[in-house]
């Protein structure tokens, strides 16, 4: 249950885009792509509150659509950005997708499978889009690719078990780690 503070503790602040230098500290791509995801609050704290809003408020096999959809559209952003592609306000939309996020987290809304499937995967595509700038310096970028990838769905995978623990107990551990996620995302937006 301490695992989402603890790990978000741990990262930097928005360390995973603009600058950051992937695999200058890694031992291969495969590494530096595989830590990137852990490296930056805005992109562990996304991936958690995917798992734990989707875990609360989706049942069954559904659960892991929203979290499947993030993951598919990570891909084909980080793909558009090692192409190159670059659009304005990039960073501004994760901010956005960590209100929102953090916000449908602390209100435990629910909407159907096919609804957050597209909004995670809509706001992933802008995660993506950062990701994969700094992946096409990697030495190996399909390498570092597939360490991201990995990394998002293992994360995904524990912010689902988070939810899954949070989904008996008192509602108020929810909706508070929805506050943070939602807070923190309102902070990257005044700075």
């Amino acid at each position: 249950m301490l695992a989402a503070p603890v790990l978000a503790a741990c990262s930097g602040a928005a360390l995973a885009h603009a600058g950051a230098d992937l695999g200058a500290h890694h031992g291969s791509a495969f590494m530096a792509g595989f830590a990137h995801p852990f490296g930056g609050a805005d992109h562990l704290l996304a991936m958690l509150a995917v798992g734990v809003w989707s875990a609360l408020t989706l049942k069954g096999a559904r659960r892991w659509a929203a979290p499947a959809s993030f993951a598919a559209m990570l891909f084909i952003g980080a793909l558009l950005g090692l192409s190159g592609l670059s659009m304005p306000g990039v960073e501004p939309v994760i901010a956005a997708s960590l209100l929102a996020l953090g916000l449908l987290l602390a209100a435990r809304a629910a909407l159907p499978a096919w609804g957050a499937s597209m909004l995670a995967g809509g706001f992933a595509v802008f995660h993506g889009l950062a990701h994969g700038s700094e992946l096409a310096a990697a030495s190996s970028p399909p390498a570092g690719l597939a360490g991201m990838l990995i990394a998002t769905a293992l994360l995904h995978g524990a912010g689902l078990l988070i939810g899954s623990v949070l989904a008996g107990r008192q509602a108020w551990l929810p909706r508070a780690a929805g506050a943070v996620v939602a807070g923190f995302g309102l902070a990257l937006l005044a700075a």
